[in-house]
């Protein structure tokens, strides 16, 4: 089984060489590895040429785009692998095992998509914890409460795409809660709950750079909510707001 990893980029510079190796690294060998950048102007490109020349397997390319969304989609647009997933250039994965462990799950279990645990943690001390979000497995009442699967952590089947199309590019921050709300209200679909930290993030991402954000994200994640069907769309954002806190409180 082929597994497509994509990694959007736009000066990341700083942290893209832990973020590429933590993919290169993985006991895995099945995987494409796709960089999307979007017209670097510090040493990003030149980074990534240095890693394509020593690992074939490496697809990237590099020119304007509308943002990460966008980026993503053209990633998975050119991915070729059974099932595909993302690692954002400012993350990386939190060990060399996990690509192997998600690959046996599609072995042997008949599922469209897997998904773990995420720690965020400090930008310039990553072995330092912030929040630990851990999830739960999948039951579709859930979403009526703002739940979601950290998506930095969900592989999915790249049929699921095929299927349900790729990131609503009209919205700026929560175009993953809309994809998300999307592809787990299809009945259709298995979803495997894997209880392993699958990704380490470095705080500071979009969604949560500033107060103008948040509520715009909040706006956004009511908009997703209320356009997938949610029962309760405002009830679902402020329960979603509320059950990070606990998340905030654990460390470990």
């Amino acid at each position: 089984m082929k597994i497509s990893i994509i990694t959007a980029t736009y000066n990341s510079a700083k942290t893209l060489n832990v973020c590429m190796d933590s993919v290169l690294n993985q006991t895995y060998r099945d995987i494409e590895y796709l960089i999307i950048d979007g017209n670097s102007t510090d040493a990003t490109v030149d980074l990534i040429k240095a890693k394509a020349a020593a690992h074939p397997h490496i697809v990237w390319v590099s020119g304007k785009d509308k943002g990460i969304y966008d980026a993503l989609n053209k990633g998975i647009e050119k991915a070729t692998g059974d099932v595909i997933g993302f690692v954002h250039s400012d993350d990386f994965l939190a060990d060399s095992t996990i690509v192997e462990k998600i690959a046996s799950v599609f072995n042997t279990q008949q599922v469209d998509g897997v998904y773990g645990n995420l720690h965020y943690v400090k930008f310039d001390a990553p072995g330092t914890i912030v929040r630990n979000w851990v999830s739960q497995p999948f039951r579709k009442a859930l979403l009526n409460r703002g739940w979601m699967p950290a998506h930095p952590t969900l592989f999915l089947k790249k049929s699921v795409y095929q299927n349900h199309g790729v990131f609503d590019l009209t919205y700026k921050i929560a175009a993953d809660y809309d994809f998300i709300l999307r592809v787990f209200s299809n009945p259709g679909y298995k979803f495997f709950y894997l209880p392993e930290t699958f990704t380490k993030m470095r705080v500071g991402g979009a969604s949560n750079r500033s107060i103008k954000n948040l509520i715009l994200k909040s706006k956004e994640d009511y908009r997703a909510a209320k356009s997938n069907g949610l029962p309760r769309p405002l009830f679902s954002v402020i329960f979603k707001n509320i059950s990070k806190i606990p998340q905030w409180l654990s460390k470990s």
